[in-house]
Order: structure tokens, then C-alpha cells, then sequence
């Protein structure tokens, strides 16, 4: 098991809830997508998942560990090195080759690199854009930038919150292609949460956040 969510409740306001999840869980390997609309708690689900947030109860497990019972600093650990994740807006830092990008995740993860920087680039036809900074870049290169980030050390767990949001319909269907294709060939779980139908239509497991949030009902 990767992921156990166990009546975890989320609130930003006294008395209401944005998240109220009885139970949600992922195998290894796994991929799985979330339905819903915007404001609905999708990037706030993923944000305790990944341990940026804390539950007001409930417990989240994420490779066998409790979040509730870890340090931030042992939280940002965790993440750096079990999880990967992959946004919207892609938030590469721009001052940052492509190279850099994915040398500074390999290094936060404090997993040894061994080549796998350069295997990613090629793999992603991203080599003769090796000294490129993100801003000069075109959109989907960015986006295929960001998954080699969220991979590159090799995390159980991959987050995705609406990956494909900022491109037009052809290339948001290759990354996610991509994405999962990637996924699978590194053995990561992968959970995307999108409101765009043509993105979830793939997965053979798609859940509506609104069935399983009590906090929606």
C-alpha cells in the first residue's frame, strides 16, 4: 500500500469542512484519477497527501508512514525522496537549466543520480535543450521538463493537479500519454486530479471526489 487516507477532515474555516474523506487508499504501481470541479478540494487532497498540509483528524499514511507522526523537516524528507509532483503551471525555477532542475531534485532526494538525468532527457527528447532555461522553452517542453523532475529520483507516488491544464488539447493528451507511460515504466503509483473529461477518459479507475467527500454532501 502507498497511500491510506483514514477519515481525514480538512478545514480552512471554523465549522466547514473542505475535506471530509472516510477512507481512500492506492497499491503500488497504481493509477488513479480524481474527478472534480474547480474549488472542490482536489490540490488541497493532494497538499496532505504530500504532507505540505496536516489533517485537523485522521490519519494519511504514504509508504507505510504517518504523516500526523512526523517532523516537518522529516515530512520534507519524505517527500523529497517517495514522492513526485507535477503542477499546473509546472513552477520549474527559472533561473535553472533543464539540467539543473532535474539535478537539484535528484539532489534533494538524496538518492545518487548514476546517469538517470541523462537517460530522462533523451528519453524525453529534451538533450539539445540540455543549458535551456524554462523560459525558453515552449510549453510542452516545459511539460516534459516537469515529469523527468517528478520521476527522476524515482518516487513510490506521483501527485499530478492538472498537469495538462496549460496546454491545448494535442499536447495535453501527449503528456499524459507521457506521464503515464513513465509512471508505469518506473513502477511509481500515479493519482491526477482533473475536471477536463477528454484527461480522465484513459484511466481505467476514475473516482468523483464529490462520492467520497462527505464534506460535498
Amino acid at each position: 500500500m502507498v497511500v491510506r487516507l483514514q477519515h481525514v477532515v480538512k478545514s480552512f474555516s471554523p465549522g466547514e469542512a473542505v475535506l471530509n474523506i472516510a477512507h481512500l487508499e492506492m497499491d503500488a504501481g497504481q493509477q488513479l484519477a480524481l474527478r472534480g470541479r474547480s474549488g472542490s478540494g482536489k490540490s488541497t487532497l493532494l497538499n496532505l497527501i504530500a504532507g505540505i498540509l496536516l489533517p485537523d483528524s485522521g490519519t494519511i499514511e504514504v509508504d507505510g508512514q504517518e504523516l500526523g507522526k512526523l517532523s516537518e523537516a522529516a515530512r520534507d524528507q519524505l517527500r523529497g525522496r517517495k514522492l513526485g509532483y507535477v503542477f499546473q503551471s509546472f513552477h520549474l525555477l527559472p533561473g535553472l537549466t533543464v539540467w539543473e532542475n532535474l539535478w537539484l531534485a535528484s539532489v534533494l532526494s538524496g538518492a545518487p543520480e548514476n546517469g538517470r538525468i541523462e537517460q530522462f532527457m533523451k528519453r524525453l527528447d529534451l538533450t539539445g535543450r540540455r543549458d535551456f532555461r524554462p523560459g525558453q522553452l515552449s510549453l510542452g517542453q516545459q511539460q516534459r521538463v516537469a515529469v523527468a523532475r517528478a520521476l527522476v529520483h524515482q518516487p513510490k507516488l506521483v501527485l499530478a493537479d492538472e498537469p495538462t491544464g496549460n496546454l491545448d488539447a494535442e499536447l495535453a493528451q501527449e503528456a499524459l500519454a507521457l506521464l503515464r507511460e513513465m509512471c508505469q515504466e518506473n513502477q511509481a503509483a500515479l493519482l491526477l486530479v482533473s475536471h477536463d473529461p477528454a484527461i480522465l477518459a484513459p484511466f481505467d479507475t476514475v473516482l468523483d471526489l464529490a462520492e467520497i467527500n462527505r464534506a460535498c454532501c
